[in-house]
């Protein structure tokens, strides 16, 4: 793992979020997207090397609605880059860490994601992410 690319948010509300957010980070949100496959809207902030990514959930049975309405608003998962994603989800099945997923799909920001799932992770969700290139 290369280093910490973002800690990703649940929020209710971009209304009321990403205007708290700019004031807190004293910053702009500098990119929002749509992850249709995610159910989920995204917004991106960042402070120096740090990014925050806040996550707005479109759909009530999706992943975002159904974590804010077990746990409410707050962390929903940290996120690492990795060199190769393929390579990063292999060692960390070999360790025995369970995958959310067999293959790595499109995220936000331009990049391939793989989830581990949180109960081998002291009940963090952790992302592994790779930037797309082209």
């Amino acid at each position: 793992m290369l280093k910490v690319e973002h800690i990703g948010i649940a929020v209710n509300s971009f209304g009321s979020s990403i205007p708290l957010f700019e004031k807190l980070l004293n910053t702009e949100c500098y990119k929002t997207e749509q992850v249709v496959t995610e159910q989920v809207n995204t917004a991106f902030f960042k402070q120096g090397e740090t990014k925050i990514e806040l996550l707005e959930g479109t759909d009530q049975d999706g992943v975002i609605a159904r974590f804010l309405n077990k746990k409410g608003e707050g962390i929903h998962h940290i996120a690492f880059e990795v060199f190769n994603i393929l390579e990063e989800m292999q060692r960390m099945e070999a360790e025995g860490f369970v995958l959310l997923s067999r293959q790595p799909h499109r995220g936000a920001d331009n990049k391939l994601v793989c989830f581990l799932h949180p109960k081998g992770t002291n009940g963090i969700l952790i992302e592994l992410c790779q930037e797309i290139k082209p």
